[in-house]
């Protein structure tokens, strides 16, 4: 899946006055001077961008007491701190901080309406148990349906601390895996939250009908993913994710017809409103007719996914984004942990320059298959069936032997790498190398049957069949890793509520619970944990305050929201370039990928940025956007969202660059194990990296939010 980087462009621009500035475009009108690295003119890429105006140039400013690599990149603002989360012990703190959130009785909560955007399981059940709750409820999507969000693609399961297995699963358990997944930089309180509620969600989404697995006697049935060492999955056959949103849809649909919901289709958010200070509506774009309109509420919830697709290959549905979260980052709401990307060790293996996305094989599948590369690099082209037992590296399993194919996603990915480093990659030669490794279940057909086999895996056998025309019964399959889940995402508290008043961010669009990696099977666990049970007992503290002052859609800050969207559609259909946003998408997920991807180091990182900002520049200048705004017009929408990949690719590599230690999914050269492992640096490294929007000719600022673990002991991470 790697890309070998072509540099077109030789200009550094887009620095900003006090460092190196991210999220800012460099001038689309007129033409840009070539400054030096530390001086470079800033542009507003919505509002200054299309006027043409250029910031002044001073010196950067760094933190003099970090002595980092990204030293002049960003500036240092004040600590970080989570009030909201009650103190005490672990296990109480969740009861407490329900019993103590204030109450709005019923009454008052018919004057209350709550914006919601995105309805995967995150946006649907939040917006569906508001709206069961009482209050007026507007949920917006870019999908048809809400049933087409990405949360369908979810294959594998959803972990809950259920303990049916009787293997020594408890809550306590589920929160030390997932805080040792996350490689120690999640909050405790967050994540014992997330597993304390875990089990409630099952019994919601079977009250639901959803069909999960069961054993012969009836009760649910359960499976292993990575990381871990006892049986805590629920699943659906391979289709767990579709199965959940069809739950979750279901409640959602029953408050649509109650009247408590009403759902806005084919609607991008394409601006948050702030007026005083708090969140209070969004600026959308309707989709088929073009029309801008503006939405106004008491408080509004982000459950708009995550960012894979800055990467433009990423196993995302193409139209998954950052623009949602991305605006209101821009308007003041901290981005937290941006370079946390999670790289899945089982996808099918990238064949060409053609494709624009990527498949995941659920991770599930390493529960049964065993994965392995030749020893010898000469058997790589050869029929796997050929190569003798004892000429097979099961890799994993040698170098650890405790959790064997089961290890985190983000060690089973830069094994995967490392074997294709060698020279023992197997398939097809991609680039400059062979880019897969075997996922084998010839053990598991002689060892199970066919039909068993059939029975836990078959549509994703039949998925792969498909897409690869080689049937993985009869030969193993070729898997390889790519970009899928972000666990960086708006800053939260403990009540997820980010930065700015009233504006609340729930599943994948948070950065809370998965810390530098996120276990498999967790995703969905969050969006619903967020959604039916987090969120609803939260956000009434902060309603509690209302009914609000009614905002007019003349106020200066909404007219000036509106006016902002309209002029950066104006610009992008005016440009009249010569490249299409996809070729600009594409060059950037290479940068992104081959500096940025499954292995950093501060001259890579420092790079990109470079790359980046130059491509940024001829972005503005050279797009090429067809047709008006008052249809459909799908280049128009992607122009939108490769503006804001571009500002946020810059902070993902500032981030990382910042980050000189390798944690979880994200992982430096210069930081590892003499046995090529992840080598954190708590002494310098325990925080949440929260980035403020530094402004139109700023550097992005810096806040740091320090880990403090009461609960669980710190150490390296080992799974051998």
């Amino acid at each position: 899946m790697s890309h070998q980087e072509k540099d077109p462009m030789a200009t550094n621009e887009n620095e900003a006055p006090h460092g190196t500035a991210m999220g800012a475009s460099s001038d689309p009108v007129g033409q840009a001077e070539e400054l030096a690295p530390a001086e470079v003119a800033n542009e507003n890429p919505s509002q200054g961008a299309a006027a043409g105006v250029t910031a002044p140039v001073s010196s950067p400013v760094a933190d003099p007491a970090d002595h980092d690599d990204a030293a002049g990149y960003y500036t240092t603002g004040d600590p970080l701190a989570d009030t909201s989360a009650p103190a005490g012990p672990i296990e109480r703190r969740w009861t407490e901080r329900v019993f103590n959130a204030k109450l709005v009785n019923p009454a008052n909560r018919r004057r209350l309406s709550v914006i919601v955007v995105g309805t995967g399981l995150a946006g649907s059940s939040a917006a569906a148990t508001l709206g069961e709750a009482g209050y007026h409820v507007d949920a917006f999507f870019y999908q048809d349906s809400p049933r087409r969000a990405h949360s369908i693609a979810a294959q594998g399961g959803i972990n809950a601390a259920k303990n049916y297995k009787e293997d020594g699963d408890s809550v306590y358990r589920l929160f030390y895996d997932t805080v040792k997944g996350g490689d120690y930089r999640a909050r405790e309180s967050n994540v014992y939250r997330l597993a304390e509620v875990s089990a409630n969600i099952i019994d919601q989404c079977v009250a639901q009908g959803v069909p999960f697995a069961r054993e012969y006697g009836g009760l649910l049935d359960n499976r292993s993913f990575g990381g871990v060492q006892v049986s805590r999955t629920f699943y659906a056959r391979g289709q767990t994710g579709q199965q959940l949103l069809i739950g979750a849809y279901q409640a959602l649909e029953r408050q649509v017809a109650a009247g408590t919901v009403k759902t806005h289709a084919r609607h991008e958010m394409l601006e948050l409103v702030v007026v005083d200070g708090k969140a209070r509506g969004i600026v959308t774009r309707d989709m088929v007719t073009g029309e801008i309109e503006t939405h106004l509420a008491d408080a509004v919830v982000l459950a708009s996914g995550g960012y894979g697709n800055v990467f433009f290959l990423s196993t995302n549905a193409m139209g998954c984004n950052v623009t949602a979260a991305w605006r209101a980052h821009r308007k003041g709401a901290h981005f937290a942990n941006p370079c946390y990307t999670q790289i899945h060790p089982t996808c099918i293996p990238v064949s060409g320059e053609h494709q624009s996305k990527l498949t995941l094989m659920s991770e599930s599948l390493r529960n049964d298959g065993r994965i392995w590369v030749p020893k010898n690099a000469e058997d790589c082209d050869k029929d796997p069936r050929e190569i003798p037992e004892e000429d097979r590296d099961y890799y994993l399993e040698r170098i650890y032997p405790s959790f064997g194919n089961l290890v985190p996603r983000d060690i089973a990915s830069r094994q995967a790498k490392n074997m294709c480093d060698e020279g023992r990659g197997v398939g097809p030669m991609v680039g400059d190398q062979r880019r897969g490794v075997y996922l084998d279940f010839a053990e598991a057909i002689e060892r199970m049957g066919r039909s068993a086999v059939e029975a836990k895996y078959g549509n994703l056998f039949d998925m792969y069949a498909r897409i690869t025309g080689e049937d993985p019964y009869a030969t193993p399959m070729r898997i390889y890793p790519a970009v899928h889940y972000t666990m960086g995402g708006l800053w939260v508290d403990y009540d997820l509520q980010s930065s700015i008043p009233g504006l609340f961010v729930a599943g994948e669009a948070n950065f809370s619970d998965h810390g530098a990696n996120r276990l498999g099977a967790s995703a969905l666990m969050q969006g619903l944990a967020d959604g039916y049970f987090v969120l609803p007992n939260t956000i009434r503290d902060y309603l509690a305050d209302g009914p609000f002052p009614k905002v007019s859609e003349d106020d200066p800050e909404v007219r000036a929201a509106r006016a902002n969207v309209q002029e950066r559609i104006d610009h992008f259909l005016s440009v009249n370039g010569s490249r299409s946003v996809d070729s600009f998408h594409r060059e950037l997920g290479h940068i992104m990928w081959e500096y940025c991807g499954m292995e950093r180091s501060a001259e890579g990182l420092r790079t990109a940025i470079e790359k980046i900002r130059a491509l940024r520049e001829e972005f503005w200048r050279d797009v090429r956007v067809l047709g008006t705004n008052d249809s459909l017009n799908q280049a128009l929408e992607r122009a939108g969202r490769v503006a804001d990949f571009f500002e946020l690719g810059e902070l993902m590599c500032i981030d990382a660059l910042h980050r000189r230690e390798s944690c979880g999914g994200h992982f430096r050269a210069e930081s590892q194990t003499p046995e090529g492992e992840a080598l954190r640096d708590d002494e310098n490294f325990a925080y949440v990296a929260a980035w403020e929007w530094g402004g139109e000719s700023g550097a992005p600022i810096l806040h740091k939010e320090e880990l403090e673990y009461e609960f669980i002991e710190m150490k390296q991470r080992s799974y051998k």
